[in-house]
């Protein structure tokens, strides 16, 4: 084989295992979530209840 055939089965061997090799997995990250805050108890001087 001449080797311009040899060089087009080399690159095209190259270029199918890039292609089939899979992509990276992304990473998760979990965050906590801040606690809730509560509300002010009513104190009765303007309270509703």
């Amino acid at each position: 084989m001449s080797n311009a055939i040899k060089s087009l089965l080399a690159l095209g061997l190259v270029v199918a295992v890039s292609a089939c090799q899979q992509a990276p997995e992304d990473d998760y990250v979990v965050v906590e979530p801040e606690p809730i805050t509560m509300e002010p108890a009513p104190t009765g001087k303007y309270s509703k209840y």
